[in-house]
């Protein structure tokens, strides 16, 4: 791959009909900066309840008291990120969090109030901003006056106060958020490329011990497409129909599949020189939040590492560390499907920074309660200044206050320090939803949160350059066996996460953006799986070797050793980066436009039967996916997915009710990082930087 030309583009449609359906919930946007008052998840209307959480059931949560002066505290963060104030960039202290922190006596308090009801601490952060209990279900619900419900909306299964939940008492004044009132398992945003017909992954080789480095991905290429060329389609025993297609084609051949090597992705960012001259994240620490971890994470990325001539992790440049002490199942990982994102996330970080520090931080659990431990143990600890989450949540339709402002609360903590934390914005595209506003996830609509989009990165069959479009999968069949007359739809397979917070303000650096709430994404990398990445996994005890592996999983670990980077090239820690990207000019990022411009090489064909023969445009060929596609220009290929006597017409850049403009877009924000020009305008630094040593 080459580091040149990148296209996209976005038409907003509004689905009304199904923005009806969410009628009944009740919508408000609050202030960007600041907690919301408690009340129960708006989503509740939508959800089944399934009765009462087991009173018995023993759980844990974390209460985090009001900070003094919150909007003193609010406005000081928002300098930290004003270029035009005196104290931009000049991160808080201890010193300067002890000027808003509670009391040792309203700590008290709250602690004394909590255990009054059955509930014992676990720990106190030191400077009194949260306190961590646990207990039974009647205990919280008699601390917090309220009842602990079992829902389930759609797929996902939750629990949530059925009544505003407060803690009961003096102390109920002193509370900001409860984390673990709502508890939703959060998801990491793994995906590998599968066969639409059979489920399978399109590659995935055991790794044995005869394998050389060299045969572990011999298959992977970085030429997605080929052509355009002319492709006739007959079916196996029949005359007709017959199926004429014109346009480029995917991974035609069934011996390979396509991957980006580290080299290569380094090289479509515009890293190379800059890895040469000492710019690869030396001197910096990117911790990456997860769940469980797994034993084998360290040998398989130094399997990676050996194929394609990685510096190996060691106990200098790699940690592991348990907030709540290790997983009381060492195979939960393997279970929950966390061993692949965990894999996924170092291995990506090493290949785009090979030189900074990664600390695995992984909790006991996989809930948002959990999560919220994990980040703020890496506060409280100093242990770094970028933070990797490639996972939600869950959507904002299903969210309350308590969850909103329980990750909000420790965001704005984080970002306070000089922290940026990045989340990934997910894999369905809109959630099904269709609304105007797209769909956004918790905790990536966070205002102190980095949301990291997706692209799909592909060569250009017509020059040396790259085309870049938003990451949105669709697939129709065009044969099995025989002709399909009319193509069949086999639906949107997935894409990235995006749209406007119906819960936040916008906040002022994105006061430019259309809308009233935070929008999603501010940045993007590669994502999508059809355009992804290799990944050496252990899992059940046996070593693979995958390829298509990708999601916004990917993005986000790409963007964050990208921003260690900028940090080292700047010297000092940037802090929350989304206020930075949406400061960038034009050519300090690469903007993901539409790809009108290669409408004549995208694929369209004809189908000829007893009846004569039909015409089908890119977009016909796709018209009857569901959920139905908004973007209007998008660029098609022909592919086999690796199934013999079968054809597929596969989409980039088609993704939903999301769709890709100039500028900033609900699917890609604001654009790539392009190297140097996107290092020097987020840093201000025109002329280098000092290496960290």
């Amino acid at each position: 791959m080459s580091e040149s030309k990148k296209y996209v583009r976005i038409t907003l449609k509004a689905f009304l009909a199904v923005a009806a359906v969410l009628a009944p919930v009740a919508i408000t946007t609050y202030q960007a900066h600041g907690q919301a008052s408690e009340h129960a998840a708006r989503g509740l209307a939508l959800a089944a309840d399934h009765g009462r959480v087991a009173p018995q059931q023993d759980q844990t949560i974390t209460v985090f008291l009001k900070v003094h002066d919150q909007a003193a505290f609010d406005q000081a963060v928002a300098d930290l990120y004003d270029p035009t104030s005196p104290t931009y960039r000049q991160w808080f202290t201890d010193a300067d969090f002890a000027k808003y922190a509670p009391t040792d006596a309203e700590m008290q308090t709250v602690k004394d109030e909590l255990e009054k009801h059955g509930l014992s601490a676990i720990t106190i952060d030191p400077q009194n901003f949260s306190i961590r209990v646990h207990g039974t279900t009647s205990a919280i619900e008699s601390a917090f006056q309220t009842e602990l419900h079992t829902f389930t909306y759609k797929n996902t299964t939750f629990q949530a106060p059925r009544q505003e939940a407060r803690l009961s008492g003096a102390a109920g004044d002193l509370v900001a958020a409860a984390a673990g009132l709502e508890r939703h398992s959060v998801r990491p945003h793994f995906v590998i490329a599968k066969n639409p017909l059979t489920g399978q992954p399109l590659f995935s080789n055991q790794v044995t011990a005869t394998s050389t480095a060299s045969q572990l991905f011999a298959g992977i290429t970085g030429t997605a497409l080929t052509g355009p060329s002319t492709f006739k389609l007959k079916g196996l025993a029949q005359p007709l129909p017959i199926g004429t297609y014109f346009g480029p084609a995917y991974d035609i051949n069934i011996f390979q599949f396509v991957s980006y090597s580290p080299a290569q992705l380094q090289s479509h960012y515009g890293l190379t020189s800059l890895i040469q001259q000492g710019y690869d994240g030396s001197g910096q620490t990117v911790a990456l939040v997860e769940a469980f971890g797994y034993t084998a994470a360290e040998e398989d990325a130094n399997t990676f590492g050996s194929v394609f001539n990685l510096p190996l992790l060691t106990n200098k440049n790699f940690e592991v560390v348990y907030p709540e002490g290790q997983p009381l199942d060492p195979n939960a990982a393997d279970l929950t499907g966390w061993t692949g994102e965990i894999a996924l996330d170092i291995q990506s970080v090493h290949a785009i920074a090979p030189g900074a520090k990664i600390i695995e931080v992984a909790s006991a659990g996989q809930d948002n309660e959990d999560q919220i431990t994990s980040l703020e143990y890496i506060r409280k600890h100093k242990l770094a200044n970028i933070i990797s989450c490639s996972w939600e949540n869950d959507d904002e339709i299903i969210s309350g206050t308590a969850e909103e402002n329980a990750f909000n609360n420790v965001l704005e903590r984080l970002a306070a320090a000089g922290i940026s934390v990045q989340f990934a914005s997910g894999d369905s595209g809109d959630l099904g939803l269709g609304t105007p506003l797209g769909a956004v996830s918790v905790p990536s609509n966070s205002p102190y949160a980095t949301a990291v989009g997706g692209t799909s990165v592909l060569n250009d069959p017509l020059s040396n350059g790259d085309i870049v479009t938003g990451w949105g999968t669709n697939i129709s069949i065009l044969q099995e066996e025989i002709v399909a007359d009319p193509p069949a739809d086999a639906g949107f397979q997935y894409g990235a996460g995006g749209g406007e917070s119906q819960f936040y303000a916008k906040p002022k650096w994105q006061k430019a953006l259309p809308g009233n709430g935070r929008q999603v994404p501010d940045v993007s990398a590669d994502a999508d799986p059809f355009t992804g990445v290799p990944v050496v996994e252990t899992t059940g005890g046996i070593q693979y070797a995958e390829a298509g592996v990708g999601g916004t999983s990917l993005a986000t670990p790409v963007f964050s050793a990208i921003w260690a980077i900028a940090s080292q090239f700047n010297g000092k820690p940037l802090g929350l980066a989304a206020p930075a990207v949406a400061g960038l000019q034009k050519g300090e990022i690469t903007d993901v436009v539409d790809t009108s411009d290669l409408s004549t090489d995208s694929l369209s064909g004809t189908i000829t039967d007893s009846n004569g023969t039909a015409s089908y445009s890119t977009n016909a060929l796709f018209a009857g996916q569901i959920p139905a596609i908004a973007q209007t220009n998008f660029l098609a290929a022909i592919t086999n997915l690796h199934q013999l006597h079968s054809a597929f017409a596969i989409t980039f850049g088609a993704d939903t009710s999301l769709t890709v403009e100039e500028g900033w877009d609900n699917v890609t924000g604001f654009g790539e990082p392009n190297g140097l020009p996107f290092i020097q305008g987020v840093t201000g630094r025109k002329k280098g930087a000092p290496i960290a040593k």
